[in-house]
C-alpha cells in the first residue's frame, strides 16, 4: 500500500515515514499543501495521513480537493491535528475525513489506525486475505501456504497483498511500482520483476504450478484458486 504524509513538522514527517515504512507501506511525504496536492495528482495513493495546520493551504480544503479530484478510488484521509475540540474533529470528518487523531499521539495508535483505514478498503477482504492455501495477515504482516510461514521481504509481501486483491487479474509492472514502492524508486531498473521472481518461488509449492504467473507485455497475473 501507498501512503502520502502531508506535514510541515521535518521531524514528525520522518519519524512517520520512518515507522511506515519499517511496517512496510510505501511512504512518500510532502511538507506544503501545495507539494502533497502535486503529488496526489502524479501518484495514486491508499491512504494519505494530513495535517490540518499547513503553511499554505488550509487542511480542511485540502482534504476536499483530494478526494474531488479522485473521484473513483478517492485515498482514505488520517488527520492530524493539535486541535482536540469535538468542533474542529466534527469539522474535519464533514469534509470527508475518515479518521482524526490529535497530537501527541503514539506511533503504535496510528500504525492501528491506518491498519483499520486500509482495510476498509473494498478489495482488502479484511485483515486475512486467503487464496485457496495461501494466507496473508495484514495485521500480522505473515503470510502462509497450507500452514507453512513463508518469509518474505517487505517488498515481497506487498507485491503479493496487491496482487492478492486483484486474483485472476494482469497487474501490469508500472502498476505495481506505483502502488508498493515509493517516490524514489527508479521505473528503469528490474526491481519489479526481481521482486515478483523472488516472490513467485516462494510461494510455489513442489509438484505445483506457480500461483504467479507472467503475462508476457502485460505484466502479472496470481491465479484464481478453485
Amino acid at each position: 500500500m501507498r501512503l502520502l504524509i502531508v506535514e510541515d513538522e521535518p521531524d514528525l514527517a520522518t519519524g512517520l515515514k520512518a515507522g511506515l515504512t519499517h511496517a512496510g507501506y510505501a511512504v512518500d511525504t510532502a511538507a506544503t499543501g501545495c507539494a502533497g496536492l502535486d503529488k496526489a495528482r502524479t501518484h495514486s495513493y491508499d491512504l494519505v495521513i494530513l495535517d490540518l495546520n499547513l503553511p499554505d493551504i488550509d487542511g480542511l480544503d485540502l482534504c476536499q480537493k483530494l478526494l474531488a479530484e479522485q473521484v473513483e478510488q478517492p485515498p482514505r484521509i488520517l488527520m492530524l491535528t493539535a486541535r482536540g475540540g469535538l468542533a474542529d474533529r466534527v469539522r474535519g470528518l464533514d469534509r470527508g475525513a475518515d479518521d482524526y487523531l490529535v497530537k501527541p499521539f503514539a506511533l503504535a495508535e496510528l500504525l492501528a489506525r491506518v491498519r483499520v483505514l486500509l482495510r476498509r478498503d473494498v478489495y482488502a477482504g479484511g485483515c486475512v486475505q486467503r487464496l485457496g492455501d495461501l494466507e496473508l495477515d495484514t495485521a500480522r504482516g505473515t503470510v502462509s501456504r497450507a500452514g507453512t510461514p513463508l518469509s518474505l521481504t517487505r517488498k515481497e509481501f506487498g507485491v503479493l497483498r496487491y496482487l492478492m486483491t486483484r486474483p485472476g487479474h494482469v497487474v501490469s509492472a508500472e502498476d505495481l511500482l506505483e502502488h508498493v514502492w515509493d517516490e524514489h524508486a527508479n521505473p528503469f531498473t528490474e526491481t519489479v520483476r526481481v521482486t515478483v521472481g523472488t516472490l513467485r518461488r516462494k510461494v510455489t509449492v513442489p509438484d505445483a504450478p506457480p500461483l504467479i504467473e507472467t503475462v508476457v507485455g502485460r505484466g502479472y497475473r496470481l491465479k484464481e484458486v478453485g
